[in-house]
């Protein structure tokens, strides 16, 4: 492979020694969302051991499209300006019907946002970036590599894991455990749980190829290419000039077979033509749309490629990952300093099946439309694709892949509204960014301003709040905070647009960005109650 590994050493843990102490919390699996989750714990003060049983970042580019509401996510947890450099940026697809461009799209038509619709970046170098940013916490964050989890003893205030290290095994006693060990999660199977849903019979074969190539910073469909004909392909640009092609294999391909290099070459050489390349990575997936029934077991939570696994097309992998553990980090760390009672745990379960069973119901229509079943199913894909060409209804039922955007939480258990706010943001949606002027006359950016803990977000003047709560107003004219309180000014209205904000308005944003409530009138009192529903308790 072009990317270089490093290979991360095995420290000796002082649990070895019998010198170990309980920890808040113990992370299994140093990929992307166990990264992020012991981050974004740190930057809430929260202590935590991430154990990992292998030595480096992963091996081949696996996850690769990274969506706007995961950068936003990254930016708050300090990675995302490296990610966006490094990253090939885009936002236009591209869909083929054989030799023919059917049509296009652009996934962020609208100016104003400080990220793009996605970036591609190989896994390997997000898991570089957060093993650099992780290093910035060397007193919240413990990562051990060559730590194997091998086992769990749980009850009802926490759980005892045990590690094996090439020095020999130790016990471990935690507050939460939280699996992020991925598809083949050790954890899982220690509490024998399994997923439910669908497995497809269809086969792709995912190769990373390195050539020289002037093909746009494009996502680019096929359906019945002539250079793999009846089935479907897929084009993305990566850094380095390394280019992720996904070829559909017929149910009977055998796996061994396809993956080997001589079968690939003659594949990939009918699809880019006569230029060199060179075979980075290999790999067959099946597609598989499933989650276990509940991602929260006591003081054992399941997140990510652990909790839910999704065949890859959309990009709904690694970002719904990386907004489980958005969603888990604060709740966690309201729950053990003692703001909020455990039972707001329980609430990830509620929120991110949500996630789960949205991200699974459009991967399994990608998943149908691009592998007919029945002589109907294709007449009607043929059909659509024919009329897509022209008439723009149809374009809405040609399903190559939906791609990832962020669910909302819209009428769950944790979120409150006001009958008289008109517009704007539903509670339970995320925060829509947009360009403000901070009090020092600098050009920013709104989500910049709304991190790590609850925040009013007021338009016109400020509001009363309930005595603690941060608040920042949204005002038209020049910014200021010379009375103690801190005003952004809106550029071009945009934020009162997407917010409908109309002055003496307000929100109550969440630590994960998301909407809590909604004020047409807001008075301390209301935004207190909002506050309590919202960190699990009975409201005032």
């Amino acid at each position: 492979m072009r990317y270089q590994h490093q290979r991360f050493p095995f420290v000796r843990p002082p649990d070895l020694d019998g010198r170990g102490v309980r920890v808040p919390v113990l992370i299994v699996g140093a990929g992307p969302v166990g990264l992020a989750l012991a981050i974004d714990l740190a930057l809430h003060g929260v202590k935590s051991v991430l154990v990992d049983d292998g030595d480096s970042v992963s091996v081949g580019s696996r996850a690769i499209c990274w969506s706007k509401r995961t950068l936003e996510i990254f930016d708050r947890l300090g990675v995302a300006d490296r990610m966006v450099e490094k990253g090939v940026t885009w936002k236009v697809g591209r869909l083929f019907h054989r030799d023919k461009e059917v049509y296009n799209f652009d996934l962020l038509p609208e100016p104003g946002h400080k990220h793009p619709a996605f970036i591609n970046l190989q896994q390997y170098y997000v898991e570089e970036y957060l093993i650099d940013r992780a290093r910035d916490f060397p007193e919240l964050i413990d990562l051990r590599f060559k730590s194997k989890f091998v086992g769990l003893t749980r009850r009802a205030d926490g759980v005892t894991a045990e590690i094996e290290t090439p020095a020999g095994r130790y016990k471990l006693d935690t507050d939460w455990l939280v699996a992020c060990d991925g598809v083949r999660s050790t954890v899982r199977a220690l509490l024998d749980l399994d997923f439910v849903g669908r497995t497809f019979e269809e086969r792709f074969l995912i190769t990373d190829i390195e050539m020289k190539a002037g093909f746009p910073s494009e996502r680019w469909f096929w359906f019945e290419p002539p250079f793999h004909v009846g089935q479907s392909a897929l084009l993305h640009k990566q850094p380095d000039d390394i280019y992720r092609i996904d070829l559909q294999l017929s149910p009977e391909a055998d796996p061994d077979i396809e993956r080997r290099p001589e079968s690939v070459r003659p594949r990939i050489a009918a699809m880019v033509g006569d230029r060199p390349f060179e075979i980075d990575w290999i790999s067959v997936y099946t597609f598989q749309c499933r989650r276990l029934e509940r991602f929260v077991h006591g003081r054992v939570v399941f997140a990510g490629d652990s909790a839910h696994i999704v065949s890859p097309f959309g990009a709904r992998g690694g970002n719904g990952g990386i907004q489980d553990v958005d969603n888990l980090a604060w709740k966690l760390a309201a729950v053990l300093d003692g703001r909020a009672p455990e039972r707001l745990i329980a609430t990830y379960d509620e929120e991110r099946i949500r996630g789960a069973d949205e991200n699974i119901l459009n991967s399994a229509r990608s998943t149908s439309f691009m592998t007919p079943k029945s002589s109907m199913e294709r007449i009607f894909r043929e059909e659509a694709l024919a009329m897509a060409a022209t008439e723009p209804f149809a374009r809405r039922l040609v399903n190559s892949g939906r791609l990832s955007l962020p669910c909302s939480l819209d009428g769950l258990s944790l979120q409150s509204d006001d009958d008289g706010f008109e517009g704007g943001l539903a509670p339970g949606n995320p925060c829509v960014d947009a360009p403000i002027v901070d009090p020092l006359g600098n050009r920013a950016w709104l989500l910049d301003e709304i991190l790590g803990d609850f925040l009013v977000l007021s338009f016109g003047h400020p509001v009363d709040v309930p005595d603690g709560v941060a608040q920042l107003t949204v005002v038209a004219g020049p910014a200021d905070c010379a009375d103690g309180h801190t005003r952004v000014q809106d550029v071009d209205g945009l934020t009162a647009r997407r917010y409908g904000g109309i002055p003496g308005s307000a929100y109550l944003i969440r630590p994960d960005q998301h909407v809590a409530a909604r004020f047409a009138k807001p008075t301390a009192g209301k935004i207190g109650a909002a506050m309590e529903r919202a960190l699990g308790k009975e409201a005032a």
